[in-house]
């Protein structure tokens, strides 16, 4: 978002939300920064044990304290209960004590928000919101951003289309992969057009990615000013890739997406990935690169992209 959004009151940081997630959270713990050295938001699912609170705690001081966070605004998306209300007492005791400002934490739930732990000016049955019709949703559609209505509507942009899906299988049978240069001029080519039009030129793509040589040399030389363009076109071969081939687009894709500034399709992209191939060498990057929310300026400033990996190992 190109538009500076000024908050100054609950219901500005509940419009906002949504917008830097992309998408409407649910049973969700959102955290919003402000004043760091890169600047940058989060948002985890709920822990639903007691046990989780610690480490759901530790997911989100750690990068903050590493990126020199000065203050934060935390939204629990949840009915209440004592969980939650732990969860917030945690998070203010820990983030406090490690020198950070907790400007507010609030609890959104069916239209309502409280304030938490509870205040005097605040009522304790919530105080009631609609963003629909906020400025700062009239300034996401200027800068032509889309927000999802959850984010379950963004893990169907990277699942596996069906019908497209067998088409690829078939092609498969008598595909043989594609050779350093027979990938990178498919890539070159496919770029502006969003897809592999041909599906036997995807089956030979996917049988090259295969190769770990080959396929570092699909995503090293990435620019964040095509990345947008790039998730268009990982997302396509995402979705039309068999399981047993989809980890290595799936890794691809998530890269563009964190340079896209995405973190959230990225993390969607990592969940196609890991479950397939656990230990993926750029899977499990792109993994350390988003809990350490590392920020994409910072690709660009590398000399030698073969250290990303070496970091992620």
């Amino acid at each position: 978002m190109t538009t500076t959004l000024t908050a100054k009151r609950p219901e500005d940081l509940l419009a906002a939300v949504p917008l830097v997630l992309g998408f409407e959270p649910e049973d969700s713990l959102v955290m919003l920064t402000f004043g760091a050295d890169h600047q940058f938001h989060a948002r985890l699912d709920l822990p639903r044990e007691r046990d989780h609170l610690e480490p759901c705690v530790d997911a989100l001081l750690r990068p903050a304290i590493r990126h020199r966070v000065q203050a934060v605004v935390f939204v629990v998306y949840a009915d209440g209960g004592p969980l939650v209300r732990r969860l917030a007492q945690q998070l203010s005791r820990r983030f406090r004590r490690s020198g950070i400002r907790v400007i507010d934490c609030l609890r959104a739930h069916e239209g309502r928000w409280f304030a938490l732990p509870p205040r005097a000016d605040v009522p304790a049955h919530g105080v009631p919101y609609d963003v629909s019709g906020h400025e700062f949703r009239a300034a996401a559609v200027y800068d032509g951003r889309v927000t999802l209505g959850s984010r379950a509507e963004l893990v169907a942009g990277v699942a596996g289309d069906p019908t497209a899906v067998a088409e690829t299988e078939r092609a498969l049978v008598a595909a043989e992969p594609l050779n350093l240069a027979g990938l990178i001029g498919l890539v070159s080519r496919s770029l502006p057009h969003g897809r592999v039009a041909d599906t036997d030129d995807l089956a030979s793509l996917l049988l090259a990615l295969a190769d770990d040589k080959l396929a570092h040399q699909a995503w090293s030389g990435m620019r964040r000013d095509e990345a947008a363009a790039h998730v268009t076109l990982w997302t396509d071969v995402v979705r039309r890739a068999p399981d047993g081939l989809v980890a290595d687009p799936a890794a691809i894709l998530a890269l563009a997406a964190w340079l896209a500034g995405d973190g959230a399709l990225a993390w969607c992209a990592l969940d196609r990935c890991l479950p397939r191939e656990p230990g993926h060498p750029l899977g499990t990057l792109m993994s350390t690169i988003l809990t350490e929310a590392v920020p994409p300026a910072t690709w660009e400033e590398r000399n030698d992209p073969e250290e990303w990996c070496e970091e992620g190992a």
